[in-house]
């Protein structure tokens, strides 16, 4: 699931508005509404403050890149 579907998906399942989700994160209605469809160039600190109210953080993980 890609991180949109889940914050959305998150959001369903705490019953929650777009504007609720907002005013309790802390971020604006406008970020909400960008990252629920998937914009690309969402800043991570509030992506955090959302995942924070389900007790989920998003982190840097390392990839195996080898060929």
């Amino acid at each position: 699931m890609i991180i949109s579907e889940h914050v959305k998906a998150k959001r369903k399942e705490f019953g929650l508005t777009q504007m609720e989700l907002s005013e309790r994160a802390g971020v604006g209605l406008r970020f909400v509404r960008e990252l629920e469809r998937g914009k690309s160039t969402v800043q991570l600190d509030k992506v955090n403050m959302v995942l924070k109210l389900f007790g989920e953080e998003l982190q840097p993980a390392k990839i195996d890149v080898t060929l």
